[in-house]
């Protein structure tokens, strides 16, 4: 059972990030017309998530993810990361007041008593 209590207030982290059209990813994602795998979007996700608590984090799962708008090359995403307990996190990806994607992401430390800190 999931302990849904916080220790203090909830911390939140931003990152703003852009994927280049050079990017080796695009070149097949659609030729002629390509936009950023949403593959690509969880890896930067994870990144934040890492910037944040420490590149030591294992990601343990995904419970949600949602890919609601695509991403263009170039674009400026910014993503959200808050704390919703000592092992899980929300994020949210937007292109100014665009949803990209949203869901949550589940994770461990390896000193099982640590926390995001600010």
């Amino acid at each position: 059972m999931r302990d849904n209590r916080l220790k203090g207030p909830r911390m939140k982290h931003e990152r703003v990030v852009s994927i280049g059209p050079d990017h080796p990813a695009l070149a097949g994602h659609f030729p002629g017309h390509p936009i950023v795998p949403g593959v690509l979007v969880m890896e930067e996700v994870i990144e934040t998530l890492r910037e944040h608590c420490g590149q030591v984090l294992i990601v343990t799962g995904l419970p949600s993810v949602k890919l609601s708008s695509p991403l263009l090359p170039g674009e400026r995403l910014t993503i959200e990361i808050v704390q919703e307990d000592s092992a899980t996190a929300a994020f949210t990806c937007r292109v100014g007041y665009r949803i990209v994607a949203a869901g949550s992401i589940r994770f461990r430390l390896p000193a099982a008593d640590r926390t995001m800190t600010p």
